[in-house]
């Protein structure tokens, strides 16, 4: 079977269980404990005779053998076996559950997996299948997967800007289903289709690793954080089926929210897009039944402020996350730019304590969640000697006149070749202002109020003349977004006025 031909099956029998209501992330989830058992299974064979630690009679012949009801009964016994065993192999199967109820298309599944030898498949070719349906699952609005999804445009052109070294290490905190881990490994091992295309323009040197190097990109290079047990689950198998980890390692994703504890261990690189939204994932109640505030804070010795904002304290938790001369790239939402309070004391320590260098503006309408206002920060951290280390920041607005929505105008990289052009990721020491590049020195932005570094200087060009307003759908889209990024802005609002309860 070609690469074509598989990847087609794959995907209709996907279609065919959406008829019985299973939606792209179950079915994705099913093909993750399958795979898993069924290359397992083939390491454990000529010429591998590896030893997988899957149980004998949990593992990949003892479904085969079965259909019907009895295949049913014994994939869910499976299922909750594996998932108390330690290493990768718990990782995967955390309290893992079958969601196809038809005992007929389960051993269709199990058979059609059967009948392909899966490590001997290229990386590429088991990569663009399984990323393929997280796209398919992003796009997927009820399943609400989108919000672990960045744009991989953008993602690239992050990776192209920091451009990471063979035998450093590199993190993400909130890692979703692990877009930036991919895109580094590409840049390192010089595969990926968008580097092959956009050669010439990204400037891109492959390093060649050698035996050592390449173990550590596989074992060790990666380090990240995902809350959600089935988003991890699906990260951790897309980094394995592009051959980062192995079969019978310790995953590289913890199931942990990574803003408890200070950093045990400090990274070379920091790639991130941590989770929108003010308050922390996680619910507390007191006493008398009702929500802690107090509890939605981060207590931590290493962090410059106290405070509720999740993206707050990620940017802090980030800057500990690196080493001295460690280097950051992350999404942040434009309130993390320009609130007072607890934002305006930690973006003044940023940018005393480190070199923040570079702001990318980011369009509307390129993320799935709606009303999203956000920009990339770039950065990179210095030595703790009392002195000023941020000289200057370059802006790139990509917001103003541009015009971009997820079904008929994606975000491409091409789209962000200016951008990285002025970047200048070789010698950034050698930029030059152009329309949309333009540099702010240190006493300036520092004067501004509460030290904002919201900053536009571009005129909307379609306030001057109706031949200038996008189509209709996208000016749609744009305005259900500014509602949206509204909204959100009065919900936080709300959530921090003090509430009194009845006995007040």
């Amino acid at each position: 079977m070609n690469t074509t031909t598989l990847i087609q099956k794959v995907w209709n029998f996907c279609h065919t269980l959406r008829d019985d209501g299973v939606g792209y992330g179950d079915y994705l989830e099913q093909l993750t404990y399958l795979l898993f058992l069924k290359m397992a299974h083939e390491y454990t064979q000529e010429p591998y005779n590896r030893d997988t630690r899957v149980p004998k009679g949990y593992d990949w012949p003892s479904l085969r053998r079965l259909t019907g009801e009895p295949l049913e009964a014994h994939y869910l016994a499976t299922l909750h076996a594996l998932g108390s065993n330690p290493g990768m192999l718990g990782a995967i199967f955390f309290k893992a559950q079958n969601k196809i109820q038809d005992p007929a298309k389960l051993s269709r599944l199990v058979q059609m997996i059967d009948e392909q030898s899966w490590i001997g498949l290229d990386a590429d070719t088991k990569g663009d299948l399984y990323e393929g349906l997280l796209q398919k699952n992003a796009e997927d609005t009820k399943s609400g997967a989108g919000q672990y999804f960045t744009p991989r445009a953008l993602i690239q052109a992050m990776v192209a800007c920091l451009r990471p070294q063979p035998g450093k290490s590199i993190a993400d905190p909130a890692c979703g289903t692990g877009g930036f881990f991919l895109a580094a490994n590409e840049w390192l091992t010089g595969t990926g289709h968008w580097i092959e295309d956009n050669r010439s323009w990204l400037d891109y040197q492959p390093s060649k690793l050698n035996p050592k190097q390449k173990a550590f990109l596989r074992d060790a290079t990666f380090h990240g954080n995902e809350i959600v047990p089935g988003t991890r689950r699906l990260c951790l198998m897309n980094l394995f089926l592009h051959n980062i980890g192995d079969v019978v390692g310790e995953p590289c994703v913890e199931r942990s929210d990574a803003l408890i504890a200070d950093p045990a261990k400090q990274v070379d690189y920091v790639l991130a897009n941590p989770p929108f939204g003010k308050k922390s994932s996680m619910t507390i109640t007191n006493e008398d039944g009702e929500e802690d505030r107090d509890a939605l804070t981060y207590e931590r010795q290493d962090f410059w402020e106290t405070t509720s904002n999740k993206q707050l304290n990620f940017l802090q938790h980030i800057v500990s996350l690196l080493k001295p001369d460690g280097r950051a790239a992350v999404v942040l939402p434009d309130n993390v730019l320009f609130e007072g309070g607890a934002g305006e004391k930690i973006r003044r320590k940023l940018l005393e304590s480190c070199n923040v260098h570079t702001i990318l503006r980011l369009p509307t309408g390129i993320f799935y969640a709606q009303g999203v206002k956000a920009n990339v920060v770039f950065f990179d951290k210095a030595p703790k000697d009392g002195k000023v280390h941020t000289k200057g920041v370059w802006f790139y607005d990509l917001r103003t006149n541009q015009h971009f929505t997820l079904k008929t105008r994606q975000l491409k990289l091409a789209d962000l070749r200016d951008f990285v052009t002025c970047y200048n990721p070789a010698n950034r020491h050698e930029r030059q202002p152009t329309e949309r590049f333009r540099h702010y020195g240190y006493d300036e932005l520092i004067a501004r109020d509460k030290a904002s570094l919201d900053l536009f200087w571009l005129k909307d060009k379609s306030l001057d003349s109706l031949d200038d307003l996008p189509t209709p759908d996208v000016l749609q889209q744009e305005i259900i977004d500014h509602l949206e990024a509204a909204l959100s802005s009065f919900r936080d609002v709300a959530a921090a006025l003090p509430r009194f309860s009845a006995r007040e």
